[in-house]
């Protein structure tokens, strides 16, 4: 929920501000800006919270660690792809790759009931789907409308 919030404050504050400046198709530089602010931030729960990240991963999959400490180096390098009309629908693509990618953890997370924050088993369990998948998707038109479809009607 707390990137869901971050996202939309930081594109409300970002809209305002640029708004008043020199900035070109402010609505798209604030889409963009929002949510490089929010990669920034989920990137940090990656470093804070290795153990409950790492918990998210399915037993399968080796190299948990690195695997979450990659992702966080993704969704850094991802926020300044955005921020570039050289690299945005590049980097655009690869996010929805990635969104996509994080599905299955999202919902093994659930069904193991697991708090990322905690690193332990009393998370919400399934009603924690009922936000994450929706805002997965969100996410998803949210990369596409202002840096996919955006950079096809310039």
């Amino acid at each position: 929920m707390k990137p869901f919030y971050v996202l939309i404050i930081s594109f409300v504050i970002v809209l305002l501000i640029s708004k008043y400046s020199d900035v070109d198709q402010h609505q798209i530089f604030a889409g963009n800006s929002a949510m490089s602010i929010m990669l920034l931030f989920t990137a940090m729960g990656h470093f804070r919270f290795k153990k409950g990240m790492e918990m998210m991963i399915p037993p399968r999959i080796p190299f948990k660690r690195q695997l979450v400490m990659l992702t966080g180096v993704f969704e850094i390098l991802a926020a300044i792809g955005l921020s570039f009309d050289q690299t945005r629908f590049a980097t655009a693509l690869l996010l929805i790759l990635f969104f996509l990618a994080v599905l299955p953890a999202n919902i093994y997370t659930s069904r193991n009931r697991i708090s990322y924050e905690k690193g332990d088993n009393t998370g919400p369990g399934v009603s924690y789907l009922w936000f994450r998948l929706p805002f997965q998707f969100f996410l998803i038109a949210w990369v596409w409308y202002f840096s996919i479809h955006s950079y096809s009607t310039l």
